[in-house]
């Protein structure tokens, strides 16, 4: 018999290939795990449609729990209910921070395309709130792009939704 709780350790370790330094379990997109038997299955629900990182995520979870001796697994996208950024975890955010790129801010999701107001975004460098959004997007499609007014650092501000 499988140990589950063996199971979603191991699964809490799985990086995202785009922010190496966040796992699936700090963004919140480890939903669950069944275990039939010999074969796991393990839920996951993308940071939106299309994620090109959930094959990759997919992939890595096959090889983590292959390190356990587990060679039956499936992995399954939740696509209900949708992926949200609330579901980052504390450490997720702190991890986005030191890594330099701006978690969501509270508030901001709550901003409509019509209203044509930039949340204010902390510089995850100097901290200062001085900033601009120079690109809706950056590095990934769930980023937008940043310069601090300070500093003139540029850098990448996790999206809310």
């Amino acid at each position: 018999m499988m140990d589950k709780s063996l199971i979603i350790a191991k699964l809490q370790s799985v990086t995202d290939p785009e922010i190496p330094v966040l796992t699936i379990d700090d963004l919140g997109i480890l939903r669950d795990v069944e275990i039939d038997e010999d074969s796991v299955t393990v839920f996951i629900t993308p940071t939106y449609n299309g994620c090109p990182a959930m094959d990759m995520i997919s992939v890595h979870i096959k090889a983590a729990l292959q390190e356990l001796g587990i060679n039956n697994v499936e992995v399954k996208l939740i696509m209900h209910p949708a992926w949200t950024t609330d579901w980052i975890s504390d450490e997720g955010r702190k991890k986005l921070w030191d890594y330099g790129i701006t978690p969501p801010q509270q508030g901001a999701a709550e901003l409509s395309l019509d209203d044509f107001t930039d949340p204010v975004v902390p510089c995850p460098r100097c901290t200062s709130k001085n900033t601009k959004m120079v690109s809706r997007f950056g590095s990934t499609a769930c980023k937008s792009l940043y310069q601090c007014n300070d500093c003139s650092e540029p850098f990448d501000y996790f999206k809310c939704h």
